[in-house]
């Protein structure tokens, strides 16, 4: 199975529930008039972005927050940029969910889904 396939399966049957993902096309391209526009979210930013709702502890009780989530999409001997790996480390500093998956199995255990 290539990346896109993979990503597109991960992203269908993983985002609902208390999960959504969604694409996140990163890059460049010239317009009309020459102009270089870039798009995304940032360079080295992840494949799926996406929120994990979680409920915590006394200081937010009865509330309901979203936790941001990154899932770089690779395939058995696909390899991470440094801009990819700086991005992942960023999110989990930050508390965030982040890391790759290259398998449905793989995104599971990273949004802790279960099986």
């Amino acid at each position: 199975m290539n990346e896109q396939a993979l990503q597109q399966q991960i992203r269908l049957q993983l985002s609902r529930g208390t999960v959504r993902l969604w694409r996140n096309n990163v890059g460049a391209l010239r317009d009309q008039r020459g102009q270089l526009v870039r798009y995304g979210l940032c360079p080295g930013s992840s494949d799926l972005i996406g929120l994990r709702q979680l409920t915590i502890g006394p200081e937010h009780l009865g509330q309901t927050l979203a936790v941001f989530t990154a899932l770089e999409i690779k395939t058995s001997t696909g390899r991470l940029s440094e801009e990819q790996r700086r991005f992942l480390a960023i999110v989990q500093q930050l508390g965030g969910i982040a890391g790759v998956a290259r398998s449905v199995q793989d995104a599971q255990g990273l949004l802790d889904l279960g099986g």
